[in-house]
């Protein structure tokens, strides 16, 4: 659709909710360090962000026609984004089910908190953490408990191999080391 077709101003309900992302009926289990990441950047946006930005939308009404001010509409625009940020963080933070690897008593299986390394059918060796969904980073080789690969290596042990879905069809891989980081 062309620009011309489209609002130039969003509404909260044209906005689509983030919090969609967690499919339904699945619990929001997160690791105590990924429950402070989200801690920490809401008390950002809130104490940091946020009053940066409202500065610039005030400096910016002060000076006049807001219709063309670039500093007002961009700023307005900001502030829709971090208020919707967080929004989302603190539905987020309120459902949250926290859970702490270094609490596992059977260190023998792969369960949610857990580092494990394995190989695939090319013998490529690889080691990923299984978190919750609101903290996976693919960066850091953390994936979320709901991700294919991870619901493949739940409960599963050393040595053992399982089927795994994947675009290509399915692939086997083998679990050759199973940690849990304690705190």
């Amino acid at each position: 659709m062309s620009k011309a077709f489209t609002k130039e101003t969003e509404t909260e309900e044209d906005l689509p909710d983030e919090a969609e992302a967690l499919p339904p009926g699945v619990k929001n289990y997160i690791t105590p360090q990924g429950l402070q990441r989200l801690r920490d950047e809401l008390k950002y946006l809130r104490t940091v962000d946020r009053p940066k930005v409202v500065d610039v939308v005030s400096w910016a009404a002060g000076n006049g026609d807001r219709s063309e001010n670039g500093d007002y509409l961009y700023g307005k625009k900001r502030l829709r984004e971090i208020d919707r940020r967080m929004r989302f963080l603190i539905k987020r933070i309120e459902i949250a089910e926290v859970v702490d690897p270094a609490r596992q008593t059977n260190r023998d299986q792969v369960f949610f908190g857990a580092t494990v390394t394995y190989i695939d059918a090319h013998d490529t060796e690889r080691t990923i953490r299984i978190v919750g969904v609101d903290e996976a980073r693919h960066e850091h080789n953390e994936i979320s408990w709901i991700s294919p690969i991870a619901r493949a290596l739940l409960k599963a042990g050393e040595g053992d191999s399982v089927n795994v879905r994947t675009p290509n069809g399915i692939e086997s891989i083998e679990v050759l080391k199973i940690a849990y980081q304690d705190a």
